[in-house]
């Protein structure tokens, strides 16, 4: 199976650096717009069958112009929604978006057990995004779709990966970063796991990848 992780376009949220990850969320700027609309020459020819977005409006108006031009309608799914910022929500002061980050970081770490001020843990995270990959690859299986595309956002996809993909690490998904729209590609399945083969264009060595970029990580307004 292929799985394409794809994270939306931008917001007014993202070019505000707020912690916008409640639904329903901001909606795509014309900017991102413009970064939706060129999914379908990026991935048109790519051979998907299905698309699936978080239950946030800033992934399905990512989605939508691909799967319309697939002919194909987007699914919903609530496990792909971005990483709960709880009490942090919709701030961008320097403190709050810090302590979002150091959670995040604790749980690439090897520290599930830690959660922000009124938000979910990394157990919790986990086991609804692995529930969300699990529904949506079995769904294609069951219709002989080969690759499928699940549309997120920047920090949930990230870590994820960074904690469920064979050579992917922290030190890989903190140092690169994933600009809107960015596409993470991947070949396995849930049973056997995953690898990643290319991370927004970049190919990536099979058995331990290495940090192709820099900047993007380190900029709040373009992680959520």
């Amino acid at each position: 199976m292929r799985l394409l992780l794809v994270r939306h376009g931008q917001t007014s949220s993202n070019v505000a650096h707020l912690l916008d990850t409640a639904v329903p969320g901001a909606d795509l700027t014309d900017e991102g717009r413009a970064q939706a609309a060129a999914l379908v020459d990026l991935l048109g020819g790519e051979g998907i069958g299905a698309v699936t977005a978080s239950t946030l409006v800033r992934t399905q108006q990512t989605a939508a112009p691909l799967a319309a031009h697939l002919g194909l309608e987007v699914a919903v799914d609530d496990g792909l929604r971005e990483i709960e910022a709880g009490d942090l929500e919709m701030r961008g002061d320097q403190a709050s978006v810090e302590r979002y980050l150091e959670v995040v970081a604790a749980w690439l770490g090897g520290d599930p057990t830690v959660a922000g001020p009124g938000a979910e843990d990394g157990t919790t995270f986990l086991r609804r995004f692995d529930g969300a990959v699990d529904r949506a690859v079995r769904a294609a299986a069951d219709a002989g779709v080969r690759t499928l595309a699940l549309v997120s956002h920047g920090a949930a996809v990230r870590t994820w990966a960074g904690l469920r993909v064979r050579n992917l690490d922290a030190a890989f998904v903190i140092a690169t970063g994933l600009l809107n729209t960015g596409v993470v590609v991947l070949d396995g399945d849930p049973d056997d796991g995953w690898t990643c083969t290319t991370w927004m264009g970049a190919a990536l060595d099979a058995d331990r990848a290495q940090a192709v970029g820099a900047g993007p990580a380190a900029e709040p307004g373009r992680v959520f």
